[in-house]
Protein backbone atom coordinates (compact mmCIF):
# COMPACT_ATOMS: atom_id res chain seq x y z
CA UNK A 1 0.00 0.00 0.00
CA UNK A 2 1.70 3.52 -0.44
CA UNK A 3 0.05 6.98 0.37
CA UNK A 4 -1.21 7.21 -2.93
CA UNK A 5 -3.97 4.90 -2.46
CA UNK A 6 -5.48 6.29 0.34
CA UNK A 7 -7.47 8.94 -0.63
CA UNK A 8 -5.34 12.09 0.64
CA UNK A 9 -5.93 15.27 -0.88
CA UNK A 10 -3.57 16.06 -3.99
CA UNK A 11 -2.04 19.16 -2.19
CA UNK A 12 -1.23 16.36 0.92
CA UNK A 13 -0.01 13.78 -1.05
CA UNK A 14 1.96 16.28 -2.57
CA UNK A 15 3.97 17.07 0.93
CA UNK A 16 4.69 13.54 1.71
CA UNK A 17 6.08 13.00 -1.09
CA UNK A 18 8.44 15.78 -0.77
CA UNK A 19 9.07 14.18 2.56
CA UNK A 20 10.52 11.17 0.72
CA UNK A 21 8.09 8.74 2.35
CA UNK A 22 5.76 6.61 -0.50
CA UNK A 23 4.39 4.10 2.15
CA UNK A 24 2.29 4.29 5.28
CA UNK A 25 3.34 2.39 8.56
CA UNK A 26 0.58 0.07 9.62
CA UNK A 27 -1.03 2.47 12.62
CA UNK A 28 -1.28 4.83 9.26
CA UNK A 29 -2.77 2.18 6.83
CA UNK A 30 -5.10 1.58 9.54
CA UNK A 31 -6.22 4.14 10.84
CA UNK A 32 -6.64 6.85 7.82
CA UNK A 33 -9.03 5.20 5.72
CA UNK A 34 -12.01 5.51 9.27
CA UNK A 35 -11.06 8.93 9.56
CA UNK A 36 -11.41 10.01 6.47
CA UNK A 37 -14.98 8.17 6.53
CA UNK A 38 -15.67 10.14 9.31
CA UNK A 39 -15.77 7.62 12.41
CA UNK A 40 -14.20 8.14 15.68
CA UNK A 41 -11.73 6.04 16.01
CA UNK A 42 -9.44 4.88 18.97
CA UNK A 43 -5.78 4.28 17.73
CA UNK A 44 -3.12 2.18 19.78
CA UNK A 45 0.49 1.79 18.72
CA UNK A 46 3.81 2.19 20.28
CA UNK A 47 5.95 4.81 20.38
CA UNK A 48 8.15 5.91 17.00
CA UNK A 49 5.21 4.55 14.79
CA UNK A 50 3.99 7.62 12.91
CA UNK A 51 0.76 8.03 15.23
CA UNK A 52 1.23 12.22 14.39
CA UNK A 53 0.47 11.73 11.08
CA UNK A 54 -1.69 8.93 11.19
CA UNK A 55 -4.74 11.49 12.22
CA UNK A 56 -2.87 14.78 10.36
CA UNK A 57 -2.82 13.31 6.65
CA UNK A 58 -6.76 12.50 6.91
CA UNK A 59 -7.96 15.42 9.00
CA UNK A 60 -6.16 18.10 6.47
CA UNK A 61 -7.75 16.27 3.73
CA UNK A 62 -11.18 16.23 5.56
CA UNK A 63 -10.73 20.23 6.07
CA UNK A 64 -9.67 21.11 2.35
CA UNK A 65 -12.61 19.60 0.71
CA UNK A 66 -15.37 21.38 3.19
CA UNK A 67 -16.04 25.05 1.92
CA UNK A 68 -14.37 27.26 3.81
CA UNK A 69 -16.06 28.00 7.73
CA UNK A 70 -14.91 30.66 10.26
CA UNK A 71 -13.46 29.48 13.21
CA UNK A 72 -11.24 26.44 15.11
CA UNK A 73 -12.20 23.46 12.95
CA UNK A 74 -9.77 21.34 14.74
CA UNK A 75 -8.09 20.70 18.36
CA UNK A 76 -5.26 18.48 19.37
CA UNK A 77 -4.95 18.06 22.73
CA UNK A 78 -1.58 16.73 23.99
CA UNK A 79 0.04 16.13 26.77
CA UNK A 80 3.76 18.44 26.85
CA UNK A 81 5.23 21.47 25.00
CA UNK A 82 7.37 19.53 23.44
CA UNK A 83 4.47 17.02 21.64
CA UNK A 84 2.65 20.09 20.91
CA UNK A 85 5.22 21.87 18.82
CA UNK A 86 6.29 18.24 17.07
CA UNK A 87 2.73 18.15 16.07
CA UNK A 88 2.45 21.66 14.91
CA UNK A 89 5.71 21.05 13.15
CA UNK A 90 3.71 18.37 10.95
CA UNK A 91 0.62 19.82 10.59
CA UNK A 92 2.22 22.89 9.19
CA UNK A 93 4.89 20.56 7.08
CA UNK A 94 2.20 18.67 5.16
CA UNK A 95 -0.59 21.07 4.93
CA UNK A 96 2.22 23.65 3.21
CA UNK A 97 0.25 23.31 -0.13
CA UNK A 98 -2.97 23.78 1.74
CA UNK A 99 -2.32 27.32 3.41
CA UNK A 100 -4.67 26.60 6.14
CA UNK A 101 -3.48 28.07 9.69
CA UNK A 102 -1.97 26.86 12.62
CA UNK A 103 -1.50 27.64 16.26
CA UNK A 104 -0.04 26.16 19.65
CA UNK A 105 -1.27 27.21 22.38
CA UNK A 106 1.01 25.70 25.77
CA UNK A 107 2.44 27.56 28.78
CA UNK A 108 6.17 28.70 29.10
CA UNK A 109 5.77 31.29 26.29
CA UNK A 110 3.69 34.58 26.42
CA UNK A 111 -0.10 33.96 25.88
CA UNK A 112 -0.48 37.47 23.88
CA UNK A 113 -0.03 35.86 20.57
CA UNK A 114 -1.81 32.20 21.68
CA UNK A 115 -4.93 34.69 22.39
CA UNK A 116 -5.18 36.38 18.95
CA UNK A 117 -5.00 33.26 17.56
CA UNK A 118 -7.68 31.80 19.64
CA UNK A 119 -9.72 35.00 18.81
CA UNK A 120 -9.24 35.42 14.81
CA UNK A 121 -10.42 31.71 14.91
CA UNK A 122 -7.32 29.99 13.59
CA UNK A 123 -8.46 26.80 12.26
CA UNK A 124 -6.12 24.06 13.66
CA UNK A 125 -4.75 24.74 17.16
CA UNK A 126 -2.66 21.97 19.26
CA UNK A 127 -2.49 22.72 22.58
CA UNK A 128 -1.56 21.43 26.14
CA UNK A 129 -4.80 21.68 28.63
CA UNK A 130 -3.95 23.61 31.20
CA UNK A 131 -3.15 26.60 29.39
CA UNK A 132 -6.09 26.51 27.07
CA UNK A 133 -8.79 25.58 29.58
CA UNK A 134 -7.58 28.82 31.58
CA UNK A 135 -7.36 31.27 27.80
CA UNK A 136 -10.98 29.32 27.65
CA UNK A 137 -12.37 30.34 31.07
CA UNK A 138 -11.17 33.65 30.67
CA UNK A 139 -13.68 33.55 27.56
CA UNK A 140 -10.66 33.83 24.74
CA UNK A 141 -11.63 30.58 22.84
CA UNK A 142 -14.71 29.93 20.45
CA UNK A 143 -15.00 26.70 19.24
CA UNK A 144 -18.58 26.66 18.55
CA UNK A 145 -17.93 25.42 15.13
CA UNK A 146 -15.46 22.72 15.97
CA UNK A 147 -15.59 19.57 13.97
CA UNK A 148 -12.36 17.29 14.74
CA UNK A 149 -10.76 16.75 18.46
CA UNK A 150 -7.59 14.63 18.72
CA UNK A 151 -6.71 13.63 22.37
CA UNK A 152 -3.04 12.59 21.63
CA UNK A 153 -0.93 10.47 24.30
CA UNK A 154 -3.76 10.15 25.73
CA UNK A 155 -2.38 7.35 28.46
CA UNK A 156 0.41 10.46 29.25
CA UNK A 157 -2.27 12.80 29.82
CA UNK A 158 -4.14 10.64 32.49
CA UNK A 159 -0.52 9.94 33.95
CA UNK A 160 -0.12 13.39 34.37
CA UNK A 161 -3.40 13.83 35.97
CA UNK A 162 -4.71 16.39 32.88
CA UNK A 163 -8.54 14.01 33.30
CA UNK A 164 -10.46 17.07 35.00
CA UNK A 165 -9.04 19.23 32.71
CA UNK A 166 -9.99 17.13 29.71
CA UNK A 167 -13.31 16.43 31.06
CA UNK A 168 -14.33 20.56 31.25
CA UNK A 169 -12.57 21.17 28.09
CA UNK A 170 -14.63 18.34 26.10
CA UNK A 171 -17.52 19.67 27.95
CA UNK A 172 -17.49 23.18 26.52
CA UNK A 173 -17.21 21.62 22.63
CA UNK A 174 -20.17 20.91 19.95
CA UNK A 175 -21.81 17.57 20.65
CA UNK A 176 -21.42 16.80 16.79
CA UNK A 177 -18.13 16.46 15.85
CA UNK A 178 -15.50 13.48 14.73
CA UNK A 179 -13.21 12.62 18.04
CA UNK A 180 -10.05 10.49 17.68
CA UNK A 181 -7.99 9.02 20.59
CA UNK A 182 -4.18 8.04 20.55
CA UNK A 183 -2.18 6.20 23.31
CA UNK A 184 0.71 3.45 23.84
CA UNK A 185 -1.70 1.85 25.77
CA UNK A 186 -4.93 0.43 25.88
CA UNK A 187 -5.83 0.31 29.73
CA UNK A 188 -9.03 0.42 31.57
CA UNK A 189 -8.57 4.10 31.97
CA UNK A 190 -8.49 4.87 28.08
CA UNK A 191 -11.42 2.48 27.35
CA UNK A 192 -13.49 4.07 30.04
CA UNK A 193 -12.32 7.50 28.68
CA UNK A 194 -12.94 5.95 24.61
CA UNK A 195 -16.77 5.23 25.97
CA UNK A 196 -17.21 8.59 27.48
CA UNK A 197 -16.08 11.07 24.44
CA UNK A 198 -16.37 8.99 21.54
CA UNK A 199 -19.21 7.41 19.56
CA UNK A 200 -19.47 4.01 18.30
CA UNK A 201 -15.36 4.00 17.58
CA UNK A 202 -13.51 2.01 15.36
CA UNK A 203 -10.68 0.66 17.58
CA UNK A 204 -7.06 -0.21 15.94
CA UNK A 205 -4.53 -1.85 17.73
CA UNK A 206 -1.31 -1.80 16.05
CA UNK A 207 1.67 -4.16 17.60
CA UNK A 208 1.46 -5.80 21.43
CA UNK A 209 1.20 -3.51 23.89
CA UNK A 210 4.14 -4.89 25.87
CA UNK A 211 7.16 -5.67 23.20
CA UNK A 212 8.68 -2.61 21.79
CA UNK A 213 10.50 -2.13 17.99
CA UNK A 214 12.51 -5.29 17.17
CA UNK A 215 15.22 -3.59 15.74
CA UNK A 216 15.64 -2.48 19.57
CA UNK A 217 18.78 -4.11 20.86
CA UNK A 218 18.32 -4.33 24.50
CA UNK A 219 21.13 -4.65 27.47
CA UNK A 220 20.91 -4.18 31.37
CA UNK A 221 23.81 -3.44 33.03
CA UNK A 222 23.97 -4.70 36.55
CA UNK A 223 25.76 -1.39 38.80
CA UNK A 224 25.88 -0.19 42.40
CA UNK A 225 23.73 3.27 42.11
CA UNK A 226 26.85 5.08 43.07
CA UNK A 227 28.74 3.68 40.05
CA UNK A 228 25.94 4.57 37.55
CA UNK A 229 27.57 8.00 36.56
CA UNK A 230 31.12 6.49 35.99
CA UNK A 231 29.72 3.53 33.91
CA UNK A 232 27.88 6.28 31.60
CA UNK A 233 31.00 8.12 31.48
CA UNK A 234 32.83 4.63 30.35
CA UNK A 235 30.22 3.00 27.97
CA UNK A 236 30.47 6.86 26.06
CA UNK A 237 34.08 6.37 25.18
CA UNK A 238 32.85 3.91 22.26
CA UNK A 239 32.12 6.44 19.48
CA UNK A 240 29.94 4.11 17.90
CA UNK A 241 27.63 6.08 20.77
CA UNK A 242 26.92 8.81 18.82
CA UNK A 243 23.77 10.20 19.17
CA UNK A 244 22.65 9.35 23.03
CA UNK A 245 19.35 9.92 25.03
CA UNK A 246 19.90 9.25 28.54
CA UNK A 247 17.02 9.06 30.98
CA UNK A 248 16.92 10.30 34.87
CA UNK A 249 14.56 9.97 37.25
CA UNK A 250 14.65 13.49 38.76
CA UNK A 251 14.95 16.86 36.87
CA UNK A 252 18.58 17.73 39.67
CA UNK A 253 19.79 13.94 38.54
CA UNK A 254 19.75 15.13 34.87
CA UNK A 255 21.64 18.67 36.07
CA UNK A 256 24.24 16.53 37.79
CA UNK A 257 24.74 14.17 34.98
CA UNK A 258 25.46 17.11 32.45
CA UNK A 259 27.80 18.75 34.81
CA UNK A 260 29.48 15.26 35.09
CA UNK A 261 30.12 14.96 31.36
CA UNK A 262 30.50 18.85 30.69
CA UNK A 263 33.29 18.41 32.56
CA UNK A 264 34.68 15.28 30.84
CA UNK A 265 34.21 17.23 27.33
CA UNK A 266 31.49 15.65 26.39
CA UNK A 267 29.01 17.80 24.30
CA UNK A 268 25.69 17.40 26.65
CA UNK A 269 22.35 19.18 27.41
CA UNK A 270 19.37 18.99 29.33
CA UNK A 271 15.70 18.51 29.01
CA UNK A 272 13.16 18.62 32.00
CA UNK A 273 10.41 21.24 33.63
CA UNK A 274 12.97 23.24 35.18
CA UNK A 275 14.50 24.51 32.06
CA UNK A 276 12.36 27.77 29.85
CA UNK A 277 10.75 26.86 26.73
CA UNK A 278 13.90 28.55 25.16
CA UNK A 279 16.23 26.40 27.07
CA UNK A 280 13.58 23.47 26.03
CA UNK A 281 13.59 23.82 22.62
CA UNK A 282 17.57 25.35 22.38
CA UNK A 283 18.58 21.86 23.74
CA UNK A 284 16.54 19.80 21.14
CA UNK A 285 17.55 21.65 18.55
CA UNK A 286 21.29 21.34 19.03
CA UNK A 287 20.45 17.73 20.17
CA UNK A 288 18.90 17.13 16.44
CA UNK A 289 21.67 19.08 14.48
CA UNK A 290 24.85 17.14 16.38
CA UNK A 291 25.75 20.15 18.30
CA UNK A 292 25.56 17.85 21.24
CA UNK A 293 26.17 14.43 21.73
CA UNK A 294 24.18 13.41 24.39
CA UNK A 295 20.81 14.46 25.81
CA UNK A 296 19.72 14.46 29.52
CA UNK A 297 16.31 13.82 30.00
CA UNK A 298 13.18 13.29 32.45
CA UNK A 299 10.17 11.10 30.99
CA UNK A 300 7.60 14.02 30.75
CA UNK A 301 10.06 16.34 29.19
CA UNK A 302 11.09 13.55 26.78
CA UNK A 303 7.05 12.85 25.85
CA UNK A 304 6.88 12.66 22.15
CA UNK A 305 10.51 13.29 21.03
CA UNK A 306 10.95 12.36 17.72
CA UNK A 307 14.98 12.79 16.44
CA UNK A 308 16.16 10.58 13.86
CA UNK A 309 19.49 8.87 14.06
CA UNK A 310 19.39 8.38 17.79
CA UNK A 311 21.71 5.66 17.99
CA UNK A 312 21.07 4.62 21.63
CA UNK A 313 18.90 5.45 24.41
CA UNK A 314 20.49 4.70 28.25
CA UNK A 315 18.32 4.38 30.86
CA UNK A 316 20.28 5.79 34.21
CA UNK A 317 17.46 5.17 36.46
CA UNK A 318 15.83 2.49 35.27
CA UNK A 319 11.52 2.92 34.75
CA UNK A 320 8.82 1.46 37.89
CA UNK A 321 6.10 0.57 35.62
CA UNK A 322 6.68 -1.68 31.77
CA UNK A 323 5.18 1.17 29.84
CA UNK A 324 7.89 4.00 30.38
CA UNK A 325 10.36 1.16 29.74
CA UNK A 326 8.65 0.74 25.89
CA UNK A 327 7.94 4.51 26.01
CA UNK A 328 11.56 5.21 26.48
CA UNK A 329 13.10 2.86 24.21
CA UNK A 330 10.92 3.80 20.91
CA UNK A 331 13.57 6.57 20.92
CA UNK A 332 15.88 4.35 19.27
CA UNK A 333 15.76 2.07 16.17
CA UNK A 334 13.56 4.15 14.61
CA UNK A 335 12.03 3.82 10.86
CA UNK A 336 13.30 -0.01 10.93
CA UNK A 337 17.12 1.04 11.97
CA UNK A 338 18.77 -0.39 14.07
CA UNK A 339 18.94 0.97 17.82
CA UNK A 340 20.27 -0.09 21.00
CA UNK A 341 19.00 0.48 24.58
CA UNK A 342 21.15 0.03 27.73
CA UNK A 343 19.41 0.09 31.15
CA UNK A 344 21.27 0.56 34.34
CA UNK A 345 19.68 -1.93 37.10
CA UNK A 346 20.56 -1.86 40.92
CA UNK A 347 19.22 -3.61 43.82
CA UNK A 348 16.47 -1.12 44.40
CA UNK A 349 15.37 -1.71 40.56
CA UNK A 350 14.99 -5.38 41.27
CA UNK A 351 10.61 -5.54 41.91
CA UNK A 352 10.37 -3.36 38.65
CA UNK A 353 13.22 -5.52 36.15
CA UNK A 354 11.15 -8.32 37.35
CA UNK A 355 7.69 -6.82 36.55
CA UNK A 356 9.35 -6.33 32.96
CA UNK A 357 10.65 -9.55 32.30
CA UNK A 358 7.34 -11.41 32.98
CA UNK A 359 5.39 -8.98 30.79
CA UNK A 360 7.78 -9.64 27.86
CA UNK A 361 8.69 -13.38 28.59
CA UNK A 362 12.20 -12.66 28.06
CA UNK A 363 15.25 -12.28 30.78
CA UNK A 364 17.47 -9.63 29.18
CA UNK A 365 21.57 -10.46 28.73
CA UNK A 366 23.41 -8.98 31.43
CA UNK A 367 26.81 -7.36 30.70
CA UNK A 368 29.80 -4.38 31.30
CA UNK A 369 32.27 -3.28 30.38
CA UNK A 370 35.36 -5.18 30.22
CA UNK A 371 37.29 -4.48 33.75
CA UNK A 372 34.56 -2.22 34.52
CA UNK A 373 33.65 -2.50 38.76
CA UNK A 374 29.96 -2.53 39.31
CA UNK A 375 30.17 -2.02 42.74
CA UNK A 376 27.82 -4.67 44.97
CA UNK A 377 24.26 -4.50 44.66
CA UNK A 378 23.16 -7.16 46.91
CA UNK A 379 22.67 -4.72 49.69
CA UNK A 380 20.31 -1.93 48.03
CA UNK A 381 17.23 -2.26 48.42
CA UNK A 382 13.77 -0.85 46.46
CA UNK A 383 13.64 3.32 46.91
CA UNK A 384 11.91 3.91 50.67
CA UNK A 385 8.11 4.21 49.16
CA UNK A 386 8.68 0.44 47.69
CA UNK A 387 11.03 -1.22 50.50
CA UNK A 388 8.91 -4.35 51.43
CA UNK A 389 10.11 -7.15 54.14
CA UNK A 390 12.14 -9.07 52.15
CA UNK A 391 13.69 -12.55 53.07
CA UNK A 392 16.25 -15.07 52.13
CA UNK A 393 19.84 -13.66 50.95
CA UNK A 394 21.06 -12.52 47.95
CA UNK A 395 23.97 -14.52 46.25
CA UNK A 396 27.33 -12.86 46.02
CA UNK A 397 27.24 -10.50 42.70
CA UNK A 398 29.70 -11.24 40.09
CA UNK A 399 33.30 -9.09 39.34
CA UNK A 400 34.12 -8.18 35.33
CA UNK A 401 36.83 -10.43 34.15
CA UNK A 402 40.20 -8.84 33.33
CA UNK A 403 41.28 -9.19 29.37
CA UNK A 404 39.23 -7.91 26.60
CA UNK A 405 35.97 -7.68 25.70
CA UNK A 406 32.36 -7.12 27.58
CA UNK A 407 31.64 -9.46 30.43
CA UNK A 408 27.74 -10.50 29.85
CA UNK A 409 25.72 -11.98 33.00
CA UNK A 410 22.72 -14.38 32.38
CA UNK A 411 20.02 -15.95 34.82
CA UNK A 412 21.34 -17.83 37.60
CA UNK A 413 24.04 -19.35 36.14
CA UNK A 414 22.03 -19.68 32.49
CA UNK A 415 22.17 -16.96 30.04
CA UNK A 416 19.96 -14.18 28.95
CA UNK A 417 17.35 -14.68 26.42
CA UNK A 418 16.38 -12.42 23.43
CA UNK A 419 13.06 -12.43 21.73
CA UNK A 420 12.48 -10.43 18.80
CA UNK A 421 8.73 -9.12 18.81
CA UNK A 422 7.04 -5.72 17.38
CA UNK A 423 6.15 -3.31 14.54
CA UNK A 424 7.28 -1.44 12.24
CA UNK A 425 8.98 1.72 13.20
CA UNK A 426 8.87 4.28 10.06
CA UNK A 427 7.32 7.06 10.01
CA UNK A 428 6.26 10.31 7.94
CA UNK A 429 6.45 12.57 11.19
CA UNK A 430 9.16 14.25 11.95
CA UNK A 431 9.41 17.31 14.61
CA UNK A 432 10.18 18.66 17.84
CA UNK A 433 8.35 17.92 20.87
CA UNK A 434 6.93 19.81 23.96
CA UNK A 435 5.79 19.31 27.31
CA UNK A 436 2.85 19.61 29.50
CA UNK A 437 0.79 22.16 31.39
CA UNK A 438 -0.89 21.35 34.20
CA UNK A 439 -0.26 18.67 36.99
CA UNK A 440 3.76 17.62 36.36
CA UNK A 441 4.92 13.98 37.56
CA UNK A 442 8.52 13.22 36.65
CA UNK A 443 7.98 9.65 37.29
CA UNK A 444 7.46 7.07 33.91
CA UNK A 445 5.14 4.68 32.44
CA UNK A 446 5.38 2.37 29.65
CA UNK A 447 4.84 -0.74 27.74
CA UNK A 448 7.16 -3.63 27.93
CA UNK A 449 9.83 -5.54 26.36
CA UNK A 450 12.44 -6.65 24.10
CA UNK A 451 13.03 -7.69 20.83
CA UNK A 452 16.03 -9.23 18.69
CA UNK A 453 17.69 -6.85 16.73
CA UNK A 454 21.35 -5.73 15.20
CA UNK A 455 23.86 -5.81 17.11
CA UNK A 456 26.15 -3.15 18.47
CA UNK A 457 29.94 -2.80 18.99
CA UNK A 458 30.06 -2.65 22.79
CA UNK A 459 26.86 -5.17 23.24
CA UNK A 460 25.40 -8.09 22.03
CA UNK A 461 22.63 -10.01 22.40
CA UNK A 462 22.73 -13.27 24.81
CA UNK A 463 22.69 -16.50 23.37
CA UNK A 464 20.31 -19.28 23.88
CA UNK A 465 16.70 -18.88 25.70
CA UNK A 466 15.65 -16.91 28.71
CA UNK A 467 13.42 -17.64 31.21
CA UNK A 468 10.07 -17.07 30.92
CA UNK A 469 7.34 -15.00 32.24
CA UNK A 470 6.82 -17.29 35.17
CA UNK A 471 10.09 -17.09 36.54
CA UNK A 472 10.00 -16.37 40.31
CA UNK A 473 13.70 -15.62 41.10
CA UNK A 474 15.22 -12.47 41.49
CA UNK A 475 16.58 -10.84 38.47
CA UNK A 476 19.51 -9.14 40.53
CA UNK A 477 20.75 -12.05 42.29
CA UNK A 478 23.40 -14.83 42.02
CA UNK A 479 24.28 -14.17 38.54
CA UNK A 480 26.94 -15.83 37.04
CA UNK A 481 29.71 -14.38 34.35
CA UNK A 482 31.15 -15.42 31.39
CA UNK A 483 33.09 -13.58 28.69
CA UNK A 484 32.92 -13.54 24.87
Amino acid sequence: MSFSTLGLAPGIQQAVQETGYTDPTPIQAAAIPPILAGRDLTGIAQTGTGKTAAFTLPILTRMVSEPAARGTRTLVLAPTRELAAQIIENVREYGKHLGIRSAAIFGGVGEKPQIDALRSGTPIIVACPGRLLDLMNRGCADFSNLKYLVLDEADRMLDMGFLPDIRRIVAKLPRERQTLLFSATLSREIETLSRDFLRDPETVEIGKRSNPAATVEQVFCEVQKARKPALLSRLLEDPAMSMVLVFTRTKHGADRIVRQLDREGIRTAALHANRSQNQRQRALADFKNGAVRVLVATDIAARGIDVDGISHVVNLDFPPQVEDYVHRIGRTGRAEAAGHAISFISGEDRDAVRALERATGKVMPRMLPEGFDPGDTREEGPPPAQRQQRGGRSGQASRPPRGGGYEQRGPQGGRGGSGGSGGRASQPSRAPSPRSEGPRSEGPRSEGPRSEGPRSEGFRSSEGGGSGAGEERSTLRGRRSRRF
